[in-house]
């Protein structure tokens, strides 16, 4: 399967984003804030592989983008606070997935089309930042999860596929004559992207949280079957 063959190319396209990264370079190389909360720790159990939350495709794309500050002050030299970002609204971002009252198909439904939306909106920020070479790979691991989250989903043909204009309608919808404007668009693209998949990653842990549970009941129950013979 194509997915798997491109998990395979992970870690060396990690490590020359990482690496990218700690030289930060380059304006634009990957995106926003703090890492996600929530995450497995070291000291909790071993995820089952099978798992979507345990896939290494979250903490790749995560590795990336999680930079996004420290590039975008190298690219201002505190000229501009990051905390700018926040007056650059996109209206059309995905919504995330709720804490509750949505079922965990629901929810990799709207993740799947929520990262399909920032695939399109990544176009912008590559046209800004043309020289990037953080940002094909922050984009080849976006796909690369869309595939995976299809591939855990019951009903993945009820993903929509955004249209040619639609794609077109989205970009329109972002683009401004004002130079600044645009960077400050592109850079907002790649904080909301990283808080996005953040939340993305802890709502999958939450609805698969039962799934572990009952794992480990079940090997409760057959321990004390054992001790009660």
């Amino acid at each position: 399967m194509s997915s798997n063959l491109n998990v395979h190319l992970l870690p060396a396209l990690l490590l020359a984003a990482l690496l990218i990264c700690a030289a930060a370079a380059a304006p634009i190389e990957n995106a926003p804030t703090d890492s996600p909360a929530g995450d497995p720790s070291g000291d909790e159990e071993v995820e089952p592989a099978d798992l979507l939350s345990a896939s290494p495709l979250w903490d790749s794309v995560l590795g990336v983008t999680k930079c996004h500050e420290k590039i975008f002050e190298n690219e201002f030299q505190n000229g501009v606070k990051y905390n700018l970002l926040d007056y650059y609204k996109i209206s059309s971002l995905p919504p995330r997935c709720p804490a509750s009252n949505f079922t965990k198909e629901a929810c990799l439904h709207r993740l799947a089309e929520g990262l399909q939306t920032y695939t399109v909106l990544l176009t912008f920020v590559q046209r800004e930042y043309p020289t990037s070479q953080t940002i094909p790979i922050v984009k080849n691991y976006s796909e690369n999860l869309i595939r995976l989250i299809k591939e855990k989903m019951k009903n993945p043909e009820r993903v929509a596929v955004l249209t040619s204009s639609q794609e077109q309608e989205l970009l329109r919808n972002i683009n401004n004559p004002d130079a600044f404007h645009k960077k400050m668009t592109a850079h907002s693209i790649l904080r909301e992207l990283h808080t996005y998949l953040v939340d993305g990653k802890r709502a999958i842990i939450k609805r698969e949280k039962p799934r572990r549970n009952i794992t480990k009941t079940n090997v409760s129950s057959a321990c004390l079957s054992t001790l009660l013979r």
